[in-house]
């Protein structure tokens, strides 16, 4: 009896342990540093590159106005909000560090 309480002991520790790994981790915010490869207004996302892949983040309905302000090939630091697998990131902030534009920094809500 005592050998089944610590098996069933060990299940429940492993299922909470695992479901704060799984919770913590769907919000983990990532940096960034890329080059802007393409912006799609009309699907509102950002094509960029990092460590020899290329992906899409997607952008908030604060940044669409400007994201047509980002310059292409321009490099800039974006800090996103990591998704679920198979899902594309989400934009939070940019600083762009080279390129020329009217918005070098997107706090989330406003571009400077």
């Amino acid at each position: 009896m005592s050998h089944m309480r610590t098996i069933l002991c060990t299940i429940f520790s492993s299922l909470f342990l695992l479901s704060l790994t799984v919770s913590s981790s769907s919000a983990e915010e990532k940096s960034f540093y890329s080059p802007v490869i393409n912006i799609d207004k009309e699907s509102s996302r950002i094509m960029i590159s990092t460590f020899g892949s290329v992906f899409w983040i997607d952008v908030p309905d604060a940044a669409k106005p400007h994201i047509e302000k980002l310059p292409i090939s321009g490099l800039a630091d974006f800090v996103v909000e990591m998704k679920g697998e198979g899902q594309a990131p989400l934009l939070k902030t940019w600083k762009v560090k080279s390129g020329e534009t009217s918005c070098t920094y997107f706090d989330g809500k406003t571009c400077r």
